[in-house]
């Protein structure tokens, strides 16, 4: 009974690996391709049809935030539709490109230093890009009447005077002024410091005769949907902490359905994220507002938008009021969000970056990894040395269940003297097994723990290399050029021996991808099953046989971080309970599995 508790156990193991894999992995990357020939469907028609979304209506007639307005026909290149517009260059060290005069968009930025590749020479990331033009995203801010107000206001055709043409440096503001020729003078101060932040502060010089009702608003707009990676694991779209602080994630397609605003009255933030960049607006958080995503038709494509809506803001006669906003464009990077989080007051803005549901392993586990980093310069031997670690605080519990084990062995040849004492008494063997366990001091299932305390620590070192922008484009040494990417060599091309890829090959060709280090990962689990004698159970025998051939196919299109980190916790445990077994007195079995694979057994006649 306790080998088929065993084998079950194992069975229920491997069957939630193969689903976990499918679910994570083989069901996004299917996903993935669909949505990719989507979207060069989309494009294709976009070329044929421009971007006319419109605006939902809200009930009672309430003040709304406008809506992507109706551009001119065709869809240009990027450099054609940055012309349509004067601009002012931005140069700050992190950000570069430029702010449209027209509507005083913020529609043009690179990121400095992030390319599209390991290769420096590549080109930069294009986060934000101007409408008109292929992939428009973009942030907008501005004004819009309140209830018993018809004031003429500036909007996406404006064109606003600047004090000068010099760029927006993180030492030099840009100032934006425009006249509405009846009363109404509006200025616009833009600043951004040294990494992702603009803040823009709006101010309304009232010279008429009435009073006057304002809502400030901000929104973020994309035009069609952008390709995802569409991995479970990492959020991608309209994302925000709205009302009393609930963090909202959502999928494209969810917002295409109407959507109530969401009163805010204590802080928040929303906005569109990418695995690795994101665009968010940051109302004042010291006042009330109302936040939305929505979806609007444009025929053969979409524009989805995140706005906030500001209460209403009353200007007397002969009063100027002014309010503040903020805008956040460029990558997720950990320290910086979490600066912004705590020096702006900016609620929960931390969970921009997906941490996941393991979120209070997950930050502190890459906190450690990003301090052994900056220590050592390598992530790569962050990872190890964190392994380390994690093996340390584990140590009395790993003990424990090695001693468990080596007890096992030691009273082998008992077990197998009740199996054949009662072969047809399966209660009467568990009970003297049962019996044997409790005098020996033996946890028959104490060596199922070390797998089983460090899944939480393998999903979350997981989500780490997946989900953090600072593991991407880091080496390690050798071909390792990207820690966050599969191992690029493969055994089935001879490690780039043969100039052919044999995962372009049709319906095999997912599962020819083996590279070096998950070959190593391969082994080091091998070695660490053979460390116990083989189960006598033969189907139990025949999974922990294939169970390293499986993992070491498995984990071959995960990143190389992930990878050698459990190649490395392989060889730890190995080393750990060899040692823990001579010190109880139990046999090492490595040395006679290994043997046996290469000596043949003497036939029963």
């Amino acid at each position: 009974m306790n080998d088929n508790r065993n084998m079950m156990l194992a069975v229920a193991l491997s069957v939630a690996v193969l689903v976990g894999w499918q679910f994570f992995v083989g069901i996004p990357q299917m996903e993935k391709q669909k949505e990719a020939q989507k979207l060069a469907q989309q494009q294709q028609q976009q070329t044929q049809q421009p971007p006319q979304p419109g605006v939902a209506p809200v009930p009672g007639g309430a003040p709304v935030v406008p809506g992507t307005p109706k551009s001119g026909t065709g869809v240009v290149t990027r450099a054609a539709a940055l012309a349509a517009s004067p601009r002012i260059a931005i140069e700050s060290q992190s950000i570069s490109g430029s702010i449209a005069l027209k509507g005083a968009r913020i529609d043009d930025v690179l990121l400095r230093t992030y390319h599209e590749t390991v290769n420096p020479s590549s080109p930069n990331i294009v986060l934000l890009s101007p409408s008109g033009g292929p992939n428009p995203f973009y942030a907008e801010f501005g004004w819009v009447n309140g209830i018993g107000s018809n004031a003429k206001l500036p909007d996406a055709d404006t064109i606003w005077a600047s004090t000068g043409n010099a760029p927006l440096t993180s030492e030099r503001p840009l100032v934006l002024t425009w006249d509405n020729g009846e009363g109404l003078r509006f200025k616009r101060t833009i600043a951004i410091d040294r990494e992702y932040m603009f803040t823009l502060t709006d101010e309304v010089e009232n010279k008429t005769a009435n009073p006057l009702t304002l809502h400030e608003y901000g929104l973020v707009s994309r035009h069609g949907m952008p390709t995802v990676e569409g991995y479970y694991i990492s959020h991608e779209g309209p994302v925000g902490v709205l009302g009393d602080g609930k963090l909202y994630e959502l999928a494209y397609k969810d917002i295409e359905k109407p959507m109530e605003p969401v009163k805010t009255t204590g802080g928040g933030w929303l906005g569109i994220t990418d695995k690795y960049w994101a665009a968010a607006l940051i109302p004042d958080q010291s006042v009330a507002m109302q936040g939305r995503f929505s979806a609007s038709d444009a025929g053969a494509i979409k524009a989805y938008q995140a706005d906030f809506l500001r209460d209403p803001l009353t200007i007397a006669p002969g009063a100027s009021a002014s309010a503040q906003s903020r805008l956040f464009a460029g990558a997720k990077e950990v320290a910086a969000v979490d600066g912004y989080e705590r020096n702006l007051g900016i609620k929960r803005f931390d969970l921009m970056i997906d941490w996941g549901w393991f979120y209070f392993i997950t930050k502190p586990l890459f906190k450690v990894m990003d301090y052994f980093y900056k220590l050592l310069g390598n992530f790569g031997l962050a990872i190890l040395l964190v392994t380390v670690l994690i093996k340390t605080v584990f140590f009395p519990l790993a003990n424990k269940s090695y001693a468990s084990m080596a007890k096992m062995k030691m009273v082998q040849p008992a077990m197998t003297a009740i199996r054949e004492q009662y072969p047809d008494d399966k209660v009467k063997q568990q009970q003297l097994l049962m019996d044997l366990y409790k005098k020996e001091k033996i946890n028959p299932l104490a060596g199922c723990l070390p797998i089983l305390i460090q899944i939480p620590v393998f999903f979350a070192l997981y989500k780490v290399l997946f989900v953090t922008i600072e593991m991407r484009h880091a080496p390690f040494y050798g071909w390792i050029k990207d820690l966050s990417a599969p191992d690029p060599t493969n055994i089935f091309n001879l490690f780039g021996l043969i100039p052919f890829d044999p995962t372009v090959i049709p319906v095999i060709g997912q599962f020819l991808h083996l590279g070096v280090w998950p070959i190593i990962m391969g082994i080091t689990m091998w070695a660490q099953m053979k460390m116990n004698p083989a189960p006598p159970d033969p189907t139990q025998k025949m999974i922990f046989d294939w169970m390293p051939l499986i993992f070491t196919f498995m984990l071959s299109t995960f990143s190389a971080g992930l990878v050698i980190y459990w190649a490395w916790n392989n060889s730890l445990s190995v080393l750990q309970q060899g040692v823990i077994m001579k010190k109880n007195g139990a046999k090492i079995e490595l040395f006679d599995n290994l043997k046996a694979l290469f000596v043949r057994k003497p036939s029963a006649s």
